[in-house]
């Protein structure tokens, strides 16, 4: 079952595996329905982390360039999804926050990530509903926590619609862009493990800065 799971995500990062995907079983708007279903669960969902985000709009890209989907549909279609995700996470988290929070760590969740996001959360306030578009993981659990902390539903979506519509338009863009460069295809998982990792620089450059802020500081005469 999880050897299915896994070969299942590595079609949905690989060009050619998901142009015969969307042009076989999936075809026509069943097709746009499943990617924009993927979309809605990664950003909805708290078991959406384990899904591809970056990497699929990256894909996605590039099979629009390809001319198997039509451009303004799929980004259209992809950006309601991402935000129907984001306020079904935080409608969520306004309703059954604080008992989610105590919930236990088990194979598909894990407390922890709930942490790092509202530490991620209090630090950058608003912002970073749109900030998380940009991080894995945190993407996932950041409409969550803005429902638990009682964010104004007007001020998440004011800032909701700006990290929606700027994530998946640039990482469809860049794909739609870059996807018929030679080097590219030849290249594409180092391509979108560049991607992926460019999209975690945000997670490291918190950490580091986290953990620098944490260390004690050194007293007079020590």
């Amino acid at each position: 079952m999880l050897h299915l799971f896994l070969d299942f995500l590595r079609t949905l990062t690989t060009p050619d595996r998901l142009i015969q995907l969307l042009s076989g079983v999936v075809s026509g708007w069943l097709g746009y329905a499943m990617l924009a279903g993927i979309v809605f669960v990664e950003t909805g969902l708290l078991v959406g982390f384990v899904l591809p985000g970056d990497s699929l709009l990256f894909t996605i890209g590039v099979v629009t360039g390809a001319g198997q989907l039509n451009p303004v549909v799929i980004v259209l279609l992809l950006i309601c999804a991402c935000m129907l995700g984001d306020w079904c996470g935080y409608l969520l988290g306004r309703r059954a926050g604080p008992a989610i929070f105590n919930r236990p760590d088990s194979r598909f969740f894990k407390r922890e990530y709930l942490v790092r996001t509202q530490m991620f959360y209090e630090k950058h306030g608003g912002k970073t509903i749109i900030y998380a578009k940009f991080v894995p993981i945190i993407r996932t659990f950041a409409p969550f926590v803005a429902g638990v902390a009682n964010m104004r539903y007007t001020r998440f979506l004011s800032f909701d619609i700006f990290g929606g519509i700027g994530w998946v338009s640039s990482m469809t863009v860049l794909g739609y862009l870059l996807g018929e460069i030679p080097i590219v295809r030849r290249n594409f998982e180092k391509f979108v493990l560049l991607v992926i990792f460019l999209s975690l620089v945000p997670v490291f450059t918190h950490a580091l800065r986290a953990k620098l802020e944490r260390k004690p500081q050194l007293q007079p005469g020590d």
